[in-house]
């Protein structure tokens, strides 16, 4: 999972040409929402535990801070990862926007996430499940 997290964030940060798997959209976006909810519990028990305290307050807007900071950094590659992921299933990145319909655009956009991605070579590059011999070597390599 962090590898592919890894892949996303440093090495595809603001690459929106190509194609990304599912699992790699799925595994960043797992991630990702593990970091943010981890970033916010700190946040809660640093203000529960030192309630009524200057400490507290610090630790508090320390913590707001570096959320806000990771929020700001990880705009550009969930944008990314989205575009790529939607090539994979042979739509324009612009297909990102249908989200902006009321109910309708964000249902239609989920299930575009979930749709398994063209076999071969598409419009918009080569088959990212080839590469996935490559993300599981590194991480056997680095186990």
């Amino acid at each position: 999972m962090i590898e592919w997290y890894k892949k996303v964030v440093f090495e595809n940060y603001s690459n929106f040409s190509g194609r990304a798997s599912r699992s790699e959209y799925w595994y960043f976006t797992l991630c990702n929402l593990l970091i943010i909810f981890s970033l916010v519990i700190i946040q809660v028990l640093c203000q529960t535990v030192f309630q009524d305290n200057i400490i507290g307050t610090v630790f508090g807007v320390l913590l707001a801070l570096c959320t806000f900071a990771y929020y700001l950094g990880i705009i550009v590659p969930t944008i990314a990862v989205v575009v790529r992921r939607l090539h994979d299933v042979n739509k324009s990145g612009w297909f990102y926007f249908i989200a902006l319909i009321p109910l309708i655009g964000g249902i239609w956009l989920l299930v575009l996430l979930f749709t398994s991605g063209d076999e071969g070579e598409n419009d918009y590059g080569y088959d990212p499940k080839q590469n996935f011999e490559e993300i599981e070597a590194i991480g056997k390599i680095e186990a």
